[in-house]
């Protein structure tokens, strides 16, 4: 595809997904590996374990079809169930912060006893050709001409999420501690004619803060994908926060190199912590991950070593 500036569009693609499957069932598709993955442990351990499906799509836009979310829940838990049992969960057009959000949400569930195990998860898919000419026609699309936009992306990430005590009664070992999630909203939204004064993500980071000890955050992994919006954000949020990050300025975009990927964005956020850890590369115990999503949805995790 060409973009108004007459160049090919740069997008990164999931080279291995057919490039004619689209919709829901391309969702589904790249979805399907790494939420097996994520429940490996569970499965070796106690196969006959009930498992709550949380499920985050990107926001409803041009190319998506009526009840993108719903179907792409649906399918997945198709797949799925033949090899767990899913109980509960639910499903939303969360956006970029649609990965947390359902962490969020899970950590209550598991607080509040409702459940015991949550393989929660993110799932996004720019790559329809009515998307790829809306994120052209708003501007949001980079290129050479537009150095402020963003790569659209296509990923999913998963976590399988439980208590300390249910993980020890089969044998599990955690990989990751949350230390704190928070959720906010910001008002000032982008591609409107507000200034953003990062007092919804300001907001989370402070309510992530009130619930977490007082060491500083050693590394910062965040949704930021080029466009100015983002960074001017983050830059005030933190202003908001003194005195918690070891050093605000040295925070990590994934973006860079794996494109914009939405929903996505979270779960696999902490799947670099993990990674970090288990190489020996980690900055230090405490990480924090955020995103921020255009329908206003601001959400911040405070991950810590198990």
């Amino acid at each position: 595809m060409v973009d108004r500036f007459g160049e090919l569009m740069k997008v990164t693609r999931d080279s291995g997904i057919d490039i004619m499957l689209n919709g829901p069932d391309r969702a589904v598709e790249i979805a399907f590996a790494p939420a097996m993955d994520a429940l490996q442990p569970l499965l070796a351990a106690a196969p006959s374990t009930e498992v709550s499906l949380i499920l985050s799509t990107g926001e409803s836009r041009p190319g998506q079809p009526e009840g993108f979310t719903v179907q792409v829940n649906s399918k997945l838990r198709n797949r799925l169930s033949q090899h767990v049992i899913l109980e509960g969960g639910g499903s939303t057009a969360g956006g970029h912060a649609g990965g947390l959000l359902a962490i969020y949400h899970s950590c209550k569930l598991l607080r509040d006893g409702k459940v015991k195990f949550c393989l929660v998860g993110g799932v996004d898919t720019y790559l329809e050709p009515e998307t790829l000419e809306w994120l052209d026609e708003t501007e949001q699309l980079h290129s050479e001409g537009n150095i402020y936009g963003f790569c659209p992306g296509e990923a999913a990430g998963f976590c399988l999420l439980t208590t300390l005590a249910n993980a020890r009664a089969i044998g599990l070992q955690p990989q990751l501690e949350i230390v704190a999630a928070s959720t906010a909203s910001e008002e000032s939204r982008i591609k409107t004619e507000t200034v953003v004064l990062g007092e919804g993500l300001g907001a989370a980071f402070g309510t992530l803060f009130e619930d977490a000890p007082a060491d500083l955050v050693d590394r910062i992994i965040c949704d930021m994908n080029g466009e100015r919006y983002r960074g001017n954000e983050y830059g005030f949020a933190v202003i908001r926060n003194p005195g918690r990050f070891r050093n605000a300025a040295d925070f990590e975009t994934p973006a860079d190199c794996w494109g914009d990927v939405g929903a996505a964005s979270g779960p696999l956020f902490v799947s670099l912590v993990i990674e970090a850890q288990a190489r020996n590369y980690q900055k230090g115990p405490l990480s924090l991950i955020w995103a921020s999503s255009e329908n206003g949805a601001r959400s911040a995790i405070l991950l810590g070593s198990p």
